[in-house]
């Protein structure tokens, strides 16, 4: 893959957190259908028979309803032939309902890390990794 290519799918990823930072349900939602591919996989911890863009925006869904201020700021951005990888921070405020809670109004910060792979300008398989107990335990949902 060229250099030139590695550096659209970089800039394709921007765009895509562009939009997720919007903190619009909507915008997130074409976004999501404008960049990942309609059977893209999503790669989680937790096994799900959903494409990547019903899980991401099942996902979107949820996480604005219980922190409406939620950011993604993208601290390393690595391109690497068909792939990019992403260490990212998080932050939010818990003002709505979450995993069956009542908000706290606590605000977090947490750390991810994602693998996005792509073909033809969309991304088709996803991997991530959460540090949801980090987020937990701020939240006060869990015990240090």
């Amino acid at each position: 893959m060229s250099t030139a290519q590695e550096a659209r799918n970089k800039e394709t990823y921007h765009r895509f957190h562009e939009a997720i930072n919007s903190g619009d349900l909507e915008i997130i939602s074409k976004a999501i259908d404008e960049f990942i591919h309609p059977d893209g996989r999503f790669h989680a911890a937790e096994r799900t028979d959903v494409t990547a863009v019903q899980a991401q925006k099942r996902i979107w869904d949820v996480l604005l309803r219980a922190f409406p201020d939620i950011h993604v700021s993208v601290e390393d951005l690595l391109a690497e032939g068909d792939k990019i990888v992403a260490r990212q921070t998080v932050t939010g405020t818990n003002s709505g309902e979450y995993r069956g809670m009542p908000p706290t109004g606590r605000s977090v910060t947490y750390n991810e890390i994602f693998i996005a792979r792509f073909a033809d300008g969309q991304i088709t398989d996803i991997w991530g990794v959460v540090d949801i107990y980090s987020q937990l335990q701020q939240l006060g949902l869990i015990k240090a």
